[in-house]
């Protein structure tokens, strides 16, 4: 191979775009359009920003998880996962990689993602979690700043007790490129999740970094999470 062969082969740094507060179905269509028109050696993008309130169906959403959405708009996607809430308070960020280039899968993938949420909440002192088949990242509700690490289910069939949801996943691969992403809970008005089955879970509880005692801005939350971001998604 060539060294212009290796050179195209290699993936470009991701830039990070912060667009602040948008609507989403506009930016999920410029999510689609970049995804469907980037060439072979086009550089990857993260985009951060903001909604107003909307509620999001995965692909294999459930209409009876949409409890009562009330003026709050419903959109069906084209990502995995079930229901979940976007608005203002929580940063939504959207990496726009090229797995094949970056040379993963999408399980590894996945890892990342929670991965960068992981040490973003470590940046403020606060242990996040995994729970076997339940993407996204949890943090204890009685010490959400316990380094003990979850040894298992913490009740017969309820992985979640004591444990609330602080970030949710969805993704889409479309041309081996993705799209979709990760949604961080700062500090948020959380009411509209009592009105859904957050990511398909009855009775799942979502918390931001305000309710477990954490006060920071946005701003602050979004420049970590895209740092970490960046450097866990790198090759």
């Amino acid at each position: 191979m060539s060294r212009a062969q290796q050179s195209h082969l290699q993936p470009a740094s991701i830039a990070i775009e912060r667009l602040g507060r948008v609507d989403y179905e506009p930016t999920w269509a410029a999510m689609r359009q970049f995804t469907q028109e980037r060439a072979g050696d086009a550089p990857d993008a993260l985009w951060i920003c903001e909604h107003a309130p909307v509620y999001t169906q995965g692909i294999a959403g459930k209409a009876d998880h949409v409890l009562n959405p009330g003026d709050i708009p419903v959109v069906q996607t084209d990502r995995g996962g079930q229901v979940t809430f976007h608005g203002p308070g929580q940063v939504v960020a959207y990496p726009l990689i090229d797995l094949r280039r970056a040379g993963y899968y999408v399980k590894e993938y996945v890892y990342r993602i929670e991965e960068a949420v992981i040490r973003t909440l470590a940046h403020f002192a606060v242990t996040g979690h995994r729970v076997a088949g339940s993407p996204g990242i949890y943090v204890r509700l009685d010490d959400p700043f316990s380094h003990a690490a979850l040894t298992g289910p913490t009740a017969p069939g309820d992985p979640f007790r004591g444990l609330g949801k602080i970030a949710a996943l969805g993704i889409k691969v479309s041309r081996h490129c993705t799209y979709h992403g990760v949604s961080f809970n700062v500090a948020m008005d959380l009411e509209p999740f009592d009105r859904i089955n957050p990511c398909g879970y009855a009775g799942l509880k979502t918390v931001d970094l305000s309710t477990i005692g954490v006060q920071t801005t946005w701003e602050e939350a979004a420049q970590v999470l895209g740092q970490k971001l960046v450097t866990f998604l790198a090759p």
